[in-house]
C-alpha cells in the first residue's frame, strides 16, 4: 500500500480542526515518500536448484532466499549477505538465475520464465542491493576461446560471451596431462558425499545430476605458447622486451595449471601436515608419490599426477608381506576409486622396505594427541618406515589392519603364493575372510561369496606336470575368477585351507596321468639340461630365483606413466637374447651358404 493511499479516504479538512479558517491541502515533497517500503516475498514455481531432478518453489524476501523440493525433503536457504553477485541467462530448462555467492561457491536455479527477469530484478535490486546481469552464452559451438578465472569459477569465453562456466566447487583434481595439455577431473557423487562444505553449499544436499546414468567426469584444455610472469601479471611471450626482461618465461599449460590449482584449492589442505614420507614406490598406480598426511586426508604428490584422498575413502586396510623377504606391502582399498584418465584403481599398492628405518616425529600439539588420539597415536616413531607408515594410516583413518591368514602356509613357508591373471604375475594372498592378488590387476574376493573353486591343469605335458591352475567360481553368477601357473607343491596346502575355511573345492587333476607325464619327459629335461638349454616352465620355477628379484627391480624403477605394461615373465627373462643369438646363427648360415653358392655360380659361367 502506497503512502498517499492512507489520507485517500480522509477529509482533507479534518486534518485542520480547530483552526480558524481553511487552508489548502499541504502537498509533501515527491521524495517524502518511501519507495523502499516492504514487499511481498516473491515465489516461483518448477525450479531446479542446480540441476537437480526434483523441481522445488524458489521464494525471495528481504531476508534472503530459499528453495524447497515439492516432493519433499530438505530446504535450501541463502542468506542475503551472502549474495555477492547475480547473472541472468538462457539455460537447459528456461532461463536460469545464477547466483554467485560469498562464501559457498556458485548456486544455479534454473527453469525460471522471460517474464520473471523484471520480478527477480526488482527484488534483488531493492532487497539485496544487487543487479541481475544479463548475459548472453556463446552459441558457435566453437572448441577455442580464452579461458578467465574468477572468483567462484572457470569461465571459458569465446569471441567475449561465455560458453561454459566451470564452479571451482565442481573440480576435484587437475593434472598436467602433457606438455601443452591439462586434464580436470570433476567430482563424483560419491566424492562430494564424503567431503565437506561451508554452509549454503549446493554440495550438502546431494541433488546434483550425477544421479543420472551419465555425468561428465574430465575436460582436457590444450593450452599452446609461453608467456611471462611478471609483478604486474601475465604478458605473453611476443610481448615488449622490456617486460620480458622483468618477468620469467614460463610454459602457458603451466601457469593455467598453477592458477587453477590455487583457485580450486586443490592443493591447499586445511590444517598442517602431520606427517610425511617421501619418494615411497607405488606399485598401483606405478611411480613414486610424496605422502603428505593431513588430518581428515592424505595427498600424494608425483610427478606429473597430483591426489587428494580422504581418510573417509578407504575401506580396507592390508598389511602383505612379499615372498622375497625384503619388501612388504601396504595396500588400501579406496570408496571411491582412484582416477587416472580413464583408468580407476580401487586399490593403492605402496612396496616398501623392510631393513629401512626411519626417525620420525608428528607435527601435533600434546593437547591435540592426548584428546583425540589417545592410545592411536605416538609423538615419535624410530621404528622399519613399514611399521611407521601402518601406525600412522591406522591411527589417522581408524581402520583395521588386515593381515594374512595363520592358517595358511605356503611350501616355502610364505604367505602368499606366486600365479598369474592371464599375463599378469602376482601374489595371491589367503587371508581371514577374503583373497586379494596384487599388485595388478588388483583383485579382491570374499571367501562369503565363493561358490566353489575348481584344481585344474591346463597348458602343455611339462606345464602341466608342475603348475595347476584354480578358478574361482562366485555365487549368484557373480562371475569367476582364474590364477594360473601355481607351483604343483602348493596343492596341499591349498586343500588344507580350502577345508579349514569350508570351501567348497573339487580337484579335477589326475595324479596317475601327471606322474606318469612327469616320467615321460624327465630323461628330455635332464638332456636338456645338460645341453645348456631350458625349458619354459611359467611362474613355477622356484629354483629361479631371479625371476623375483627382475620384478622387483623392475617395480623400484623410477615408472613416471601407469600404461607401461611390459611385465617380465619367470620364462621370458632370457628370452631377448635368445633371440638375438638365434638371429644372429641365422645370419652366420645365410652367409656362409651365400658363400658356397657364389664359386658354383662362377665355375658354371665360366664354361
Amino acid at each position: 500500500m502506497e503512502f498517499s493511499d492512507l489520507a485517500r479516504g480522509n477529509d482533507k479538512r479534518e486534518l485542520r480542526k480547530g483552526r480558524s479558517h481553511l487552508q489548502p491541502a499541504v502537498t509533501l515533497p515527491f521524495s517524502f515518500y518511501p519507495t523502499n517500503l516492504p514487499r511481498r516475498p516473491e515465489s516461483f514455481d518448477n525450479i531446479y536448484l542446480d540441476l537437480s531432478t526434483q523441481p522445488g518453489k524458489c521464494k525471495l524476501a528481504e531476508s534472503g532466499l530459499g528453495w524447497r523440493p515439492s516432493g519433499g525433503g530438505d530446504t535450501f536457504t541463502l542468506d542475503s549477505n551472502n549474495i555477492g553477485a547475480a547473472q541472468w541467462s538462457r539455460a537447459s530448462k528456461g532461463f536460469e538465475l545464477k547466483i554467485l555467492s560469498r562464501s559457498s561457491g556458485v548456486i544455479q536455479f534454473d527453469g525460471f520464465d522471460q517474464e520473471d527477469f523484471e520480478r527477480l530484478s526488482k527484488a534483488f535490486k531493492i532487497w539485496y542491493g544487487i543487479n541481475v546481469e544479463s548475459r548472453e552464452h556463446a552459441i558457435r559451438g566453437w572448441n577455442w576461446g580464452k579461458a578467465e578465472f574468477t572468483k567462484a569459477e572457470l569461465a571459458f569465453n569465446v569471441l567475449n560471451r561465455p560458453a561454459f562456466e566451470l564452479p571451482y566447487s565442481e573440480i576435484s583434481n587437475t593434472n598436467l596431462a602433457g606438455k601443452n595439455e591439462v586434464a580436470v577431473e570433476f567430482a563424483l557423487s560419491a566424492d562430494q558425499a564424503n567431503g565437506t562444505q561451508p554452509a549454503g553449499s549446493t554440495k550438502n544436499r546431494g541433488r546434483k545430476a550425477a544421479a543420472g546414468p551419465d555425468e561428465l567426469v574430465e575436460m582436457r584444455f590444450y593450452i599452446p605458447g609461453t608467456v611471462v610472469k611478471t609483478e604486474k601479471g601475465e604478458v605473453e611471450k611476443e610481448g615488449d622486451e622490456e617486460e620480458e626482461e622483468e618477468g620469467e618465461a614460463q610454459n602457458a599449460a603451466n601457469l593455467f595449471y598453477e592458477t587453477l590449482m590455487d583457485k580450486a584449492e586443490i592443493g591447499d589442505v586445511a590444517g598442517d601436515t602431520f606427517a610425511t614420507f617421501l619418494d615411497v614406490l607405488h606399485l598401483t598406480p606405478r611411480g613414486r608419490f610424496d605422502i603428505d598426511m593431513y588430518e581428515s586426508s592424505f595427498r600424494l604428490r608425483g610427478k606429473t599426477y597430483d591426489y587428494k584422498i580422504q581418510y573417509a575413502s578407504i575401506k580396507k586396510f592390508f598389511l602383505l608381506p612379499k615372498n622375497d623377504d625384503t619388501h612388504t606391502l601396504i595396500v588400501l582399498g579406496l570408496d571411491p576409486p582412484l582416477r587416472q584418465g580413464q583408468t580407476r584403481y580401487p586399490f593403492l599398492v605402496m612396496q616398501l622396505k623392510l631393513d629401512e628405518e626411519i626417525s620420525l616425529e608428528l607435527n601435533m600439539t600434546e593437547e591435540l594427541l592426548e584428546s583425540r588420539y589417545k592410545d592411536k597415536l605416538e609423538a615419535r616413531y624410530e621404528e622399519p618406515i613399514h611399521q611407521v607408515v601402518t601406525k600412522i594410516f591406522r591411527g589417522l583413518s581408524g581402520k583395521k589392519v588386515i593381515m594374512p591368514s595363520k592358517d595358511f602356509v605356503s611350501h616355502h613357508g610364505h604367505s602368499g603364493v606366486k600365479c598369474s591373471i592371464k599375463a599378469n604375475e602376482g601374489l595371491l594372498y589367503f587371508l581371514d575372510k577374503s583373497l586379494i592378488f596384487v599388485p595388478k590387476p588388483a583383485t579382491y574376493i570374499q571367501i562369503e561369496n565363493i561358490a566353489v573353486i575348481t584344481m585344474s591343469r591346463v597348458g602343455g605335458a611339462v606345464s602341466a606336470s608342475r603348475t595347476f591352475d584354480i578358478t574361482i567360481t562366485l555365487k549368484s553368477g557373480m562371475g569367476q575368477h582364474q590364477f594360473s601357473n601355481i607351483n604343483r607343491e602348493e596343492q596341499q596346502p591349498l586343500e588344507e585351507f580350502f577345508k579349514a575355511k569350508n570351501i567348497k573345492f573339487k580337484n579335477e587333476m589326475s595324479d596317475d596321468t601327471g606322474g606318469l607325464i612327469a616320467a615321460a619327459f624327465d630323461n628330455e629335461d635332464m638332456s636338456s639340461d645338460e645341453e645348456g638349454g631350458r625349458p619354459d616352465r611359467g611362474s613355477a620355477d622356484e629354483d629361479e630365483e631371479s625371476v623375483d628379484e627382475d620384478f622387483q627391480a623392475d617395480s623400484d624403477s623410477d615408472v613416471a606413466e601407469e600404461y607401461d605394461s611390459a611385465h617380465e615373465s619367470s620364462g621370458g627373462s632370457g628370452s631377448d637374447a635368445e633371440m638375438e643369438d638365434a638371429s644372429d646363427a641365422d645370419e652366420a648360415d645365410a652367409m656362409s651358404e651365400e658363400e658356397e653358392e657364389r664359386p658354383k655360380k662362377k665355375s658354371k659361367v665360366g664354361k
